[in-house]
């Protein structure tokens, strides 16, 4: 964000770090809540899951708390820069609408909109659409995530978006991403890129 653009955001609705929420100048983390955060090694994501990362993304996913996509929006940034000209489009990976509809937003969208300002590509954020009411994955293993999102995602509008890229919040085992990137290929997608907030591990996860 342009530096005047947020410092009249912060006179209308004073910063806060999006870990701790206490008062901050810019966007991003405080310093104790920087000093807390391990950013990711890997290639697609910006941090590693947990610590402020984690209450963050719990706060803007189940608190209600769709302000903190600006802030973590441009957390994403660095990590995005890595595929700047590769490119043509950034997507969201879609909830399907009934969980939209109860949550009263999609997290991955309003992450995307920050990510393509910065690689100054559009945002197509109907692309993907998801087309299955997936259950939940939280304890399920990586061949049960898989199967669980198993044709969940269809392409909607792509055209034109030979490269494309996927971002969501979370990654844990992948299987989510894989099959977001199966549909966009089926919708012309040539290369497909990911990248997410937070990379998660869990034990035994393959």
């Amino acid at each position: 964000m342009h530096p005047f653009l947020e410092g009249l955001l912060a006179l209308v609705a004073p910063l806060q770090c999006p870990g701790c929420e206490e008062p901050i100048h810019c966007l991003g983390f405080c310093g104790t809540c920087a000093s807390l955060v391990e950013p990711s090694t890997e290639r697609g994501a910006a941090f590693v899951y947990g610590g402020p990362v984690a209450d963050a993304i719990h706060r803007f996913k189940y608190d209600g708390r769709s302000e903190l996509a600006n802030a973590l929006g441009a957390l994403m940034r660095e990590a995005a820069l890595r595929l700047e000209g590769d490119v043509d489009a950034v997507v969201p990976v879609p909830l399907h609408w009934r969980r939209r509809r109860a949550r009263g937003y999609d997290q991955a969208a309003l992450l995307a909109k920050p990510v393509a300002q910065a690689l100054g590509v559009p945002v197509r954020l109907r692309g993907l659409r998801r087309v299955r009411d997936t259950p939940s994955q939280v304890d399920l293993s990586h061949r049960e995530r898989q199967r669980n999102v198993e044709g969940a995602f269809a392409p909607f509008r792509l055209h034109g978006a030979r490269r494309v890229l996927l971002i969501d919040d979370v990654r844990t085992t992948g299987a989510t991403l894989d099959a977001a990137s199966r549909a966009s290929k089926a919708g012309g997608a040539r290369e497909v890129h990911t990248l997410v907030l937070a990379a998660r591990f869990l034990d035994g996860a393959a």
